[in-house]
């Protein structure tokens, strides 16, 4: 598979308007080799996350993982939302170090 593509401002301001949210990998359709990429959304609580994981944004855990993680905007609105990460997390530390 070829390197993800980037999205530019337009595609994911229209992306952001239909509901879809970059922080989230498509799954691929049967039989084909293509999906949307997983782009880790730039904000501050993401950061934070991969350090509680001890992950880099390039880590095979992290990138399989994250996708089924909910968007930071979730996880600052709803605190057991939050709460229920953190297992995974630590569970990504302990597989990591």
């Amino acid at each position: 598979m070829s390197a993800a593509p980037q999205w530019d401002p337009v595609q994911r301001e229209v992306l952001a308007a239909l509901g879809h949210s970059l922080d989230r990998l498509a799954i691929a359709l049967p039989g084909t080799a293509h999906a949307i990429p997983f782009e880790w959304p730039d904000d501050p609580l993401v950061e934070a996350l991969l350090r509680a994981a001890a992950r880099h944004r390039d880590d095979p855990d992290a990138l399989r993982d994250a996708p089924t993680w909910p968007s930071p905007q979730a996880l600052r609105a709803d605190p057991r939302a939050k709460r229920a990460l953190w297992p995974r997390l630590r569970g990504l530390r302990r597989r990591g170090t």
